[in-house]
């Protein structure tokens, strides 16, 4: 068994959202004690619904956020609150990915100076002629050509873009990169493409993905193993095909459930699980378990006590229906 690269401890990401001097203290708990591992060469997939604390957990373990508690363990060292040169260092070896192709890229920019940009902050090459070279390499592996370098990021699609995006994550040579939900602004036809290009890359080159999307079904395709996050916590942790096809959690179930399926047939025999209630505000959630307004299996006990994450072999699950 691999080595874990990664390993989050009850990690916490608040943001004060109060809106007046003399206002009551509002707090938004984004990330509320999340704690899970992530192998060499492994993708951990991280699933949940629009606003659960995904893309804010991806943001705080690249240090773009600050965490107000916990630990981000990464090759040994915790990161959680270094700052300066030892940050520099760190982004060095984590990269990101982020969602939107459009925003993400500098449109005043060459594709070339796009990429060559990290090369020039962290002094990988010392000549003007290595970076170009390792440019037109990365332009390569990500499926563009050499003369796409002296372009404009707006004189390409959304996928190239995409593509373009992965060059400038992998131009100093990372070995753990998080994907903030990479292919959700892309067509459903260029999905596959850069999907199939990001397990490529990985496999050449020996990397570590935490994997962000909305789509069960697609993470599957990708993933080692899935997290499913629910208003910032953690729900089931457990193998890709495991969570896919046996899944424990109430909410895991639901998710599951709402993937659509091309054959009609099978789709009238599929039972939709439907999700009652209003998710609650992360300012203002639930005392115990996140999910207990919209569990048709919640007991008394689910609103006053937070479950704890009980182990089952190789999977976790937070819920109290799998005590002992």
């Amino acid at each position: 068994m691999s080595e874990a690269i990664l390993k989050v401890k009850n990690l916490k990401t608040y943001f004060d959202v109060t809106k007046g001097l003399f206002s009551p203290k509002q707090i938004v708990k984004a990330v509320d004690g999340v704690s899970f591992e992530v192998q060499e060469n492994e993708t951990f997939g991280l699933v949940g619904e629009s606003g659960c604390g995904k893309s804010t957990l991806g943001r705080t373990i690249v240090k773009l956020y600050d965490p107000v508690d916990g630990e981000i363990d990464f090759n040994g060292k915790d990161i959680a609150t270094i700052k300066g040169k030892e940050l520099k260092t760190y982004h060095k070896e984590m990269q990101m990915i982020f969602q939107d192709p459009y925003a993400s890229l500098n449109p005043r920019m060459t594709v070339g100076e796009i990429i060559k940009e990290p090369m020039v902050i962290h002094k990988i090459y010392e000549t003007e002629k290595e970076m170009e070279d390792r440019v037109v390499e990365l332009l390569k592996i990500v499926g563009l050509k050499p003369d796409h370098i002296r372009r404009y990021p707006s004189e390409f699609s959304g996928g190239q873009r995409q593509r373009i995006g992965i060059a400038r994550s992998l131009a100093v040579n990372p070995k753990f990169i998080v994907c903030d939900e990479p292919i959700s602004a892309l067509d459903v036809s260029i999905q596959a493409q850069v999907i199939n290009l990001l397990k490529n890359i990985q496999k050449e080159m020996g990397l570590s993905y935490l994997f962000i999307a909305h789509d069960l079904s697609m993470v599957k395709h990708i993933s080692d193993k899935i997290g499913v996050m629910y208003l910032g916590s953690m729900m089931e942790i457990g193998p890709s095909n495991d969570v896919y096809h046996r899944p424990l959690h109430p909410y895991t179930r639901a998710l599951l459930s709402a993937i659509p399926i091309p054959d009609p047939d099978i789709a009238k025999k599929k039972q939709r699980i439907i999700l009652e209630g209003e998710i609650p505000s992360p300012i203002n959630s639930p005392q115990g378990c996140p999910f207990c307004t919209r569990c048709s299996q919640a007991t008394e006990r689910c609103f006053k006590e937070r479950p704890q994450p009980i182990k089952i072999g190789e999977r976790s699950v937070s819920c109290f229906l799998y005590e002992k």
